[in-house]
């Protein structure tokens, strides 16, 4: 099986509803479903979609043979939301945490399948000395405890998304300049650390050791094309399904957001 996690950066824009402009240049072009087609995954789960099914075309809502599920801010328009296309049927959709402030913000959906169960999950942005700050460390807290009893069952559990934080110095271009920015301060780092003592693999360390790999980067001074990038997107699993990982990988040769896709495989 393969699935595909990706911030697309705004679902009218990718899919050509509305132009996109990178640089000097506008482009109104489908550059979601033609990698869809490309690429041909079982599952993929998209963050920070900006937009609910009401505000997209009928023909972009979703691609041929899949089946969509959105979950959409319900407090702001063209904020936050994800949004997961699959071939196969789950058994059963979630879309809370049980936390209104959390909730309202469209921030996770939860399919169980047959054999897994897979979170498509848009951490919040902190902001230095912020309340934001706060939303976020309490989010990645209060998520992780509402997961932790299907991880108890033993479950096997993927939890794919934008986390915003760069987890190790490996994870991002500059680290020294950057220890006191949000997405890497020690304060979000922590996080990342308590969810590997709680037995999840970041899956993509499990294939790739060295560094000058990410996943995104600032669409200001040309970040990108010089991979002045951050790793701030990961498939974390639980350690039931370790063995059963074939390939986890990033494509940062795949434009049409600030951020690439991830991909993991796994053997059923």
């Amino acid at each position: 099986m393969k699935i595909i996690s990706w911030n697309i950066n705004g679902y009218r824009a990718i899919t050509g509803q509305n132009p996109s402009k990178r640089y000097d240049k506008i482009v109104k072009e489908n550059k979601l479903f033609a990698y869809i087609k490309k690429e041909n995954p079982d599952i993929i789960c998209m963050q920070e979609t900006k937009a609910s099914p009401d505000q997209i075309n009928e023909e972009l809502i979703c691609p041929p043979g899949y089946q969509y599920f959105y979950n959409s801010s319900q407090e702001k328009k063209g904020y936050s939301g994800v949004a997961v296309f699959t071939k196969t049927e789950p058994e059963k959709v979630n879309y809370k945490i049980g936390i209104e402030k959390f909730d309202l913000e469209g921030r996770i959906i939860e399919l169980h399948f047959k054999d897994f169960i897979l979170f498509d999950v848009y951490f919040p942005k902190g902001y230095e000395d912020s309340e934001r700050l706060d939303y976020k460390l309490e989010f990645y807290d209060v998520f992780f405890k509402h997961v932790e009893p299907m991880k108890k069952k033993g479950k096997k559990i993927i939890v794919a998304g934008d986390y915003n934080t760069a987890h190790k110095e490996i994870d991002l271009a500059r680290p020294a300049e950057n220890v006191k920015t949000s997405g890497f301060m020690p304060i979000e780092r922590v996080k990342l650390d308590g969810l590997i003592e709680q037995g999840y693999v970041d899956t993509f360390r499990l294939f790739t050791k060295d560094g000058g790999h990410y996943t995104w980067w600032s669409q200001r001074g040309r970040a990108r094309e010089n991979n002045i990038g951050w790793r701030i997107d990961y498939f974390f699993v639980t350690e039931n399904l370790k063995s059963a990982l074939n390939k986890s990988y990033i494509q940062p040769e795949v434009i049409g957001s600030d951020h690439c896709p991830l991909g993991l495989e796994i053997k059923f």
